[in-house]
């Protein structure tokens, strides 16, 4: 289907891929990972066409169509929504374009009736007469209204452009798509939506996403991109993953024996294989798990920081007292009458529609901003860590390295040491000279690992995370992910990454514009209840 050949790619003298040679066939979805850096979004904007490798090249089966969710949200500004989810397949858009100037011409002639004549016929091969109603089905399921198919794209919001843009990707059965990111701005009924049409779908799936869940529901094979090269393995993210953590641990023990080492990997594939057809996203694509086999099974050569979260004391019962807190502005209200006990040991994903009104919550929690009106209370044996959405006051003095910023959160001598500091560091994979790195200069996942690090530093027994794995790659927010499980402490949380909220909540708050969902359940369990669903309609109407 889509060939990749002799494939290089060389900015200076940085190698990022060399003698790449691969396929993506039909009927699968290829989830693509890598480090940052590795080039995951330059090799999908190669295998587009959008750049050219240094050598190498890219083939398309003929006959067949690719179809890349657009990353410009403003390049169809000019048409309305309806033709822009058409233009996806720009063959069939152009010709009803051809046909639509032929039609309108006043002087309209018999050569012109032979010619729209001829043009009809690829164009009712093509689906073209279904095209409007296809495109505008697409765009009801995924949550833009009728009265909105005409407006022009100027002057649409963006969270709806993400879902055009989205829909005009999908349009038209393309051969093979290509997706960076996908589930960037789209709430969690619209990524659930798309995970069910691409775990159906028949066609060819290329995905770059640091979204676990969405890897996991549509992926049938993972596309590893490690010192320049890509290697397929068969499975979702999950799968890949844990195959891999296993693997690393076997090759660690080097006494056992070979026939031991075998069985293990056997009973993880049909341990894995289970779950997986138990799971209620087993599909028609879910059932290539079937063919997982040993030989896919290779330590990972990835670098997870070590992120853990201590305490310094244990809290005692009375942690956070929320009274009737409201907070609006000019434009809108954020939250109304919001009340709750926070218990010892909750991990709380808070949640709301509506982004900036939990960003206010934090902000008020801490003591960043006041609410119109209620109240809080922390219980006296707390102590809290914050890590906002916004970390950029923690970086404006750009003459400090990694090593001093650190520094400023030690609480004891030894703490001040650089061997110290430069171990710790190290651990958040920042070693050697990368630890002297100007505050300035940090990339925005760097920025998330430095403040984590803070967090570990001050050893508080309550953690505030607002959006917390934005800018992590997936080592990262695994490894964060999974030491937030094991935190003995509480935990107020808010996140995009289903996978996340659902492994670590076990409690879910929802404010609203209307007050206040507050439930002991899991996230998957929360969002799958009618009688919640119902609720959320009514609060946010």
């Amino acid at each position: 289907m889509l060939s990749v050949s002799n494939l290089s790619v060389q900015f200076g003298k940085r190698i990022l891929f060399d003698d790449v040679n691969t396929k993506f066939t039909i009927g699968n979805c290829y989830g693509i990972i890598g480090a940052n850096g590795s080039g995951k979004s330059t090799f999908l904007k190669i295998i587009s066409r959008e750049i050219d490798p240094t050598s190498g090249h890219v083939t398309l089966d003929p006959g067949k169509r690719m179809s890349v969710l657009s990353q410009n949200h403003y390049a169809f500004d000019e048409y309305p929504v309806l033709d822009t989810v058409m233009m996806g397949n720009k063959k069939l858009y152009d010709l009803k374009n051809e046909m639509d100037t032929i039609y309108a011409k006043p002087d309209f002639t018999e050569e012109d009736g032979i010619k729209a004549g001829e043009l009809g016929v690829d164009f009712e091969e093509m689906g073209g007469w279904n095209a409007e109603s296809n495109a505008a089905s697409l765009l009801s399921s995924l949550g833009i209204k009728e009265e909105m198919h005409y407006t022009p794209m100027a002057e649409i919001e963006g969270k709806d452009k993400v879902r055009i843009l989205l829909a005009q990707a999908l349009f038209g059965n393309p051969d093979v798509l290509i997706m960076d990111e996908p589930t960037n701005d789209l709430d969690f009924e619209t990524i659930g939506w798309l995970e069910n049409f691409l775990a159906n779908y028949e066609n060819t799936v290329i995905v770059v996403s640091h979204d676990r869940h969405f890897l996991d529901a549509v992926c049938t094979h993972i596309s590893d991109i490690d010192f320049g090269k890509i290697n397929h393995f068969s499975g979702n993210y999950t799968f890949w993953y844990e195959s891999s953590q296993l693997a690393a641990r076997q090759r660690a023990q080097q006494s056992k024996k070979a026939d031991d080492k075998k069985k293990e990997l056997e009973e993880f594939i049909r341990r894995f294989s289970a779950n997986v057809a138990k799971s209620k996203q087993a599909t028609s694509r879910k059932k290539m798990i079937e063919k997982l086999n040993i030989d896919d099974i290779k330590p990972s050569s990835r670098r997870y920081p070590a992120i853990i979260f201590e305490r310094e004391r244990e809290a005692g019962d009375q942690i956070l007292n929320v009274e009737h807190l409201s907070k609006s502005t000019d434009e809108e209200v954020l939250f109304n009458d919001i009340s709750f006990n926070l218990n010892k040991g909750d991990k709380v994903a808070l949640i709301s529609r509506n982004s900036r009104a939990v960003t206010a919550f934090y902000e008020i929690l801490n003591g960043h901003d006041k609410a119109d009106a209620g109240k809080f209370q922390w219980g006296v044996t707390t102590t809290q860590s914050y890590l906002p959405l916004d970390n950029a006051e923690f970086f404006t003095d750009s003459n400090l390295n990694l090593v001093d910023w650190l520094r400023q959160y030690a609480k004891t001598e030894e703490e001040r040491e650089e061997v110290f500091l430069r171990g710790f560091l190290g651990k958040m994979i920042f070693s050697g000279e990368e630890a002297l790195k100007k505050c300035n200069v940090l990339s925005g996942g760097e920025k998330v690992r430095c403040m984590l690090s803070r967090m570990m530093m001050i050893r508080a027994n309550v953690l505030m995370l607002d959006e917390p794995t934005n800018h992590l790659d997936l080592e990262s927010i695994q490894a964060f992910n999974n030491s937030l499980s094991n935190f003995k402490g509480t935990v107020i949380f808010t996140t995009h990454d289903h996978e996340f909220a659902h492994t670590v909540a076990n409690r879910i708050i929802e404010i609203t514009p209307k007050g206040v969902i507050d439930r002991y359940s899991t996230f998957d369990e929360y969002l799958d209840d009618p009688k919640i669903k119902e609720l959320r309609n009514q609060l946010y109407s």
